[in-house]
């Protein structure tokens, strides 16, 4: 059982994750039923909507098929769910440790949903708009592909042509399109190492020690 204090933490947790994944999941929605894929909707010259889909991890990176990555995701969150309920009754750690861990979590999860269900729930969007519930989805369960959109071509420029290789190439920094979700993942990664890198480790060893045991 929690006490108050660690019922105070837990619902505050939760709280973060259910808004993260909320507007985490209204961005995709809203793109995928307004969109067709590979628009783009210049917001400022460096932040675009561009509507892309992907079956592969962070940034459209792709190591494994779909549906062993989402089952991969799902196994990665329920651990860190476990961890998340263990710092809270130890109540030893940080509420920013633990929010940090919690928004890795709603990123992950976020983006769980869209290819575990998208589709399913979803067309293609393939030079057209996605209806939302189809008579058939564009994939089987597990299978479907995690909506990105966030864009940020900060410079866009050409390679000078005495550059090997690249030279008369263009050139764009920051090329990576996201989303709400990746965001979480890779900003809360990055607080970890940075602020709480002493806490991480610990909570590594003594998540091995245990399994040892």
């Amino acid at each position: 059982m929690l006490n108050k204090k660690q019922l105070n933490i837990l619902w505050r947790v939760l709280f973060a994750i259910l808004l993260l994944v909320i507007f985490d999941q209204a961005s995709k929605f809203w793109v995928k039923t307004h969109m067709r894929l590979y628009d783009s909707i210049e917001v400022f010259s460096w932040f675009k909507i561009y509507f892309v889909e992907n079956a592969g991890m962070a940034f459209g990176i792709k190591l494994v098929d779909t549906y062993i990555l989402t089952i991969f995701r799902i196994v990665v969150v329920s651990w860190v769910g476990v961890q998340i309920i263990k710092l809270i009754k130890r109540g030893t750690h940080k509420f920013g440790f633990i929010l940090c861990l919690s928004m890795i979590l709603a990123g992950a999860l976020g983006n769980i949903i869209d290819s575990a269900f998208y589709g399913v729930l979803f067309e293609h969007s393939y030079g057209q708009v996605a209806q939302f519930l189809p008579e058939k989805g564009y994939a089987s369960f597990l299978n479907g592909k995690v909506v990105d959109m966030l864009s940020f071509p900060l410079i866009v420029t050409t390679w000078p042509s005495w550059v090997p290789v690249w030279g008369g190439q263009e050139f764009v920094f920051f090329r990576p399109i996201f989303n709400i979700a990746d965001s979480a993942i890779c900003v809360n990664a990055f607080l970890l190492i940075i602020f709480y890198r002493k806490l991480l480790f610990e909570l590594l060893a003594t998540e091995k020690k245990s399994n040892d045991e």
